[in-house]
């Protein structure tokens, strides 16, 4: 069932002063049972500006969940929020049902958190295996465990079917498009990352390259980790995505199976706030959204 908006009566997201959560770690057991990413009433203002109103999220362990929306809707600010880039105004977060706070892109990687952005954060100079061991290096005798290195990240890439890579010690300058996204989300992986953001995974990328892409996504989901894709393809959104969430002016307006979109949906919620196409019963009218719309995606 697609879900519209919030409820009228909802209570606002920090009344009365309610700390966003407990630290990362805290907070009381996990629920298996539950999303293992749920936001709750999440805000986020820049001064005046609210960029973010009110979000209410689920994002399912071995599903792909589509964030869609209009330039400046609030999907970077969304996705920079669970990354730890910038703290909430308000609202929770549940990691596996139990509340989080994430403060830093530290916090965000410890509960198993990685964001795979459009730039990638690769080094061309580098080659794969050393890009995907940046930073988490291995010693033995005080020196760079390269074999264990270079097999661990052949592994990494194997179990998640990139086979286009010629050699892991290929400088990533020379690598394509396509491959570049795989050796960044491998890193995720190898990280032990069970929520994977993906960030215009497949813009600027040729035929070839996006099918190398979306058959990654696919995989992804098939060994159990959440994926997060943000996309203005919904083309390539349609072939991947297990559900869509649509944000609109900073609130997230429709989220529901994929099955229960089509195309024409998609874009009536994501440039008027609703679709007389899904019967959200309000005549396809837009949704009236409070505050300013921020300034990012």
């Amino acid at each position: 069932m697609v879900n519209f908006g919030q409820r009228d009566d909802a209570p606002p997201a920090a009344a009365g002063g309610a700390p966003l959560g407990a630290t990362v770690g805290q907070g009381g057991p996990a629920d298996p049972s539950a999303p293992l990413l749920q936001l709750r009433g999440v805000g986020k203002r820049f001064g005046p500006v609210h960029a973010l109103i009110d979000v209410d999220l689920d994002v399912p362990a071995g599903q792909v969940t589509a964030l869609v929306g209009d330039n400046g809707a609030g999907k970077t600010t969304l996705i920079k929020c669970v990354a730890g880039i910038w703290e909430p105004s308000g609202g929770a977060i549940l990691w596996n049902g139990r509340p989080v706070q994430i403060r830093s892109p530290k916090d965000a990687s410890a509960l198993g958190i990685a964001t795979v952005y459009q730039d990638l954060a690769l080094c061309d100079n580098l080659d794969i295996v050393q890009n995907m061991m940046l930073g988490h290096e291995r010693l033995s005798l005080g020196l760079l465990d390269e074999i264990s290195m270079e097999k661990t990240a052949k592994q990494t890439l194997s179990d998640l079917a990139v086979t286009t890579v010629r050699s892991v010690r290929q400088t990533v300058g020379s690598l394509s498009g396509g491959q570049r996204q795989s050796v960044a989300v491998a890193k995720a992986v190898m990280l032990e990352a069970r929520l994977v953001i993906m960030d215009e995974p497949t813009a600027a990328l040729g035929v070839s390259q996006t099918e190398l892409v979306l058959s990654l996504i696919s995989t992804l989901a098939s060994r159990g980790h959440a994926v997060i894709v943000i996309s203005h393809n919904l083309n390539d959104i349609f072939r991947v995505a297990d559900r869509i969430a649509v944000l609109y002016l900073g609130r997230l307006v429709a989220q529901g199976a994929a099955s229960e979109f089509d195309r024409q949906s998609v874009v009536d919620i994501m440039t008027t706030g609703a679709s007389a196409r899904l019967g959200n019963g309000n005549g396809g009218e837009p949704a009236i959204a409070r505050g300013t719309t921020g300034l990012e995606d």
